[in-house]
């Protein structure tokens, strides 16, 4: 049955190894279960029903892509748009988190469609590699002000707007501390580095005193608080817009840059440069970003750490499966992952920033009017709080850079569309 479904031996691979691979990649992406929840409960979601949506939206989006994609591609709730969810739209706009899960879910919605019709590749081309790199670092400068902020490490301040905290608090020293264990894991290649240092500094605080432990098993929470909760009607609001185009973009170009990545890493790719499959992996994604919302968590998405089970030796969708088995096993962990305190998963957030932010290095730093409206992307985000923002604010500096510089051709007619419909955006609704 397993060779009928997923092809073993067309693809050089056994049971054995999908199987190994399927763990391999589930422990350096099982952190998510102990950062969703911590992060969406700052929305003022429940933090035992998004642990359950966390791993039930993981599971299904693996089974997705295991069974109509037959890749040995992860899912999960992506990082960076979630803290977007709970900070920006939730925090900063003061939207209900049904809204936010209804923009999440019409998002869904429009990636499925662009990925059925051929629009998708016309779109994804018509953005320049500058602007497309300087939008992973700007969400990786995003997610480290939050981890800083979640360590205490930064505070705000009335008159500089940011300060250092109490640097001597227990937060801030265990944050530093598991920071420091994290890349040295990662640095040494330790399998699971970054759920490793989450544990070790919980574990620490525990027997310090400092945090209370409630336990490692018990029956998974109820999902009910969150699940089909999403407020479709809120979400088609006008001011909304941008918020559910944030959603969308990121995921769009996050998921096929990921894909490609992932392909070429496996040796999936055929040798003029396309992808087997490709549109059954996006429509896998959509999907799982529609069924995410709908159970209760923020965008749903394909993980980088796949690459982690694929150089193990995973080739096909029952690497992906095991992850969906594994996700599912999690459910019965909810009372360790409400002991871990935000400043465990600090160091975690902050460890992916890293990752997302050398983006920087692809951008053409020669050409001032591609590097600029970089700049410009990548430290709007964190600076206005908003993912939304700052993709905003880089494609109106872009088109009208390259428009007063006199390189018009430069101007893709899908950029200068978007960055028009920006600032009438901003004139109309601020």
């Amino acid at each position: 049955m397993l060779e009928r479904l997923f092809k073993l031996n067309e693809n050089k691979t056994t049971v054995r190894t999908e199987i190994v691979a399927g763990i391999t990649t589930f422990l350096t992406m099982a952190y998510i279960i102990f950062v969703n929840p911590d992060i969406l409960s700052k929305a003022n979601m429940p933090f035992g029903a998004v642990f359950v949506a966390t791993c039930v939206a993981s599971a299904i989006g693996c089974l997705l892509m295991a069974f109509l994609a037959n890749y040995p591609i992860a899912l999960a709730p992506g990082m960076g748009l979630n803290a977007y969810f709970a900070f920006a739209v939730v925090g900063g706009m003061k939207f209900p988190w049904q809204v936010a899960l209804g923009c999440v879910f019409i998002s869904g919605i429009i990636f499925f469609v662009i990925s059925v019709l051929p629009i998708r590749e016309w779109i994804v081309n018509a953005i320049p590699k500058s602007l497309k790199m300087a939008i992973a670092a700007g969400i990786g400068l995003f997610l480290a002000l939050i981890a800083l902020k979640n360590a205490g490490i930064v505070v705000g301040n009335q008159a500089t707007l940011v300060a250092h905290g109490d640097l001597k608090s227990w937060p801030v020293v265990m944050a530093t501390l598991g920071f420091a264990l994290i890349v040295a894991l990662e640095h040494r290649k330790v399998l699971g580095g970054v759920i490793i240092g989450i544990l070790v500094v919980t574990i620490v605080s525990i027997i310090a005193g400092q945090q209370k432990f409630s336990g490692v098993f018990d029956v998974p929470p109820s999902i009910a608080p969150v699940f089909l909760q999403m407020d479709l009607a809120g979400a088609l609001h006008v001011g909304l817009v941008t918020v559910i185009f944030a959603f969308l973009f990121v995921d769009l170009f996050d998921n096929t840059g990921t894909l490609i990545a992932l392909a070429h890493r496996g040796g999936f790719m055929r040798p003029d440069g396309t992808v087997p499959r490709l549109n059954r992996a996006l429509i896998s994604d959509s999907a799982a970003a529609m069924i995410g919302a709908a159970v209760g968590t923020s965008t749903t998405t394909s993980y980088i750490e796949s690459a982690s089970g694929i150089a193990a030796g995973g080739r096909t969708g029952l690497t992906a499966l095991t992850v969906a088995v594994l996700f599912l096993l999690a459910l019965f962990i909810a009372p360790l992952a409400g002991s871990i305190p935000p400043y465990a998963t600090a160091p975690a957030l902050l460890y992916v920033a890293c990752l997302m932010t050398r983006g920087l290095i692809e951008v053409e730093w020669d050409d001032i009017t591609e590097a600029a409206p970089a700049v410009i992307t990548a430290l709007a985000m964190p600076f206005t709080f908003s993912i939304a923002e700052g993709i905003a604010f880089g494609f109106i500096a872009y088109a009208l850079i390259k428009l007063v510089a006199g390189r018009f051709r430069d101007i893709h007619p899908a950029v200068g569309i978007l960055a028009v419909l920006f600032v009438i955006k901003y004139m109309v609704i601020g």
